[in-house]
């Protein structure tokens, strides 16, 4: 089963996830600028070629897989989202996708920016 749901996964646009994201943070009162800061933080991308993957539809896999420059503070991304330790997920391109989920739930419970992106 978890071969199938990442699979799926792999194959998501992140537009359509992206949308989620970002009326996640607008309902806690954040910005989609503050989802593409951590967006752009965790990826390397910038804000144009965070633009022009969405508006292409760009799906998970490609989106890391071609990611400019990783965080290399990713790793200091901890806790539990969708029931599931980051720090302890096996499969490292559901760790990324997690990282990013869980960066988003940062941002809306309220979380500094700067804590948010562990300091930096």
């Amino acid at each position: 089963m978890a071969t199938s749901t990442t699979d799926r996964v792999r194959r998501m646009s992140v537009a359509s996830v992206y949308v989620h994201y970002v009326a996640k943070a607008e309902k806690k009162g954040r910005t989609r600028a503050e989802v593409d800061e951590v967006t752009r933080w965790l990826t390397g991308y910038s804000q144009d070629q965070l633009e022009a993957l969405l508006a292409a539809g760009t799906d998970f896999e490609t989106f890391f897989a071609e990611a400019p420059a990783m965080s290399p503070d990713r790793f200091l991304i901890t806790g539990v989202i969708c029931g599931h330790r980051v720090e302890e997920i096996e499969d490292p391109f559901m760790r990324e996708v997690r990282h990013l989920d869980k960066l988003v739930d940062e941002l809306a419970r309220g979380k500094a920016m700067e804590k948010v992106l562990r300091g930096n």
